[in-house]
């Protein structure tokens, strides 16, 4: 899987560079996730999804380990720049309700 990742004071900021995020991809995002969540690491992790134009359920299972491992120590998930598609299957899901979402990567890390 193609991704990057850097720091930004508090927050992490792991760049997607896949159009999808699917089964083939989500076993190492899961595990980069788990390496990136640890409470000394961030308490603020960015993911940006501008590049991701599909999601499947395991692609949402892997932001919901993500979201999980940074709740356990107060910290918190951002996702930005999520594709309609993306989005809208998120909705339908309602996971919308539990990731802040936002369209520009400067949002995220003013919240």
């Amino acid at each position: 899987m193609k991704y990057s990742v850097t720091k930004n004071g508090k927050a992490t900021i792991l760049t997607l560079e896949s159009r999808k995020l699917d089964s083939t991809l989500t076993p190492e995002l899961k595990a980069e996730f788990l390496v990136l969540c640890k409470p000394k690491v961030a308490t603020k992790l960015i993911v940006d999804m501008g590049q991701v134009e599909f999601c499947d359920s395991s692609g949402l299972s892997a932001l919901l380990i993500a979201d999980r491992a940074m709740r356990e120590h107060g910290g918190k998930v951002h996702l930005v720049a999520v594709h309609k598609k993306v989005l809208d299957l998120m909705k339908i899901s309602q996971l919308d309700r539990v990731f802040t979402i936002n369209g520009k990567l400067a949002d995220a890390l003013s919240a």
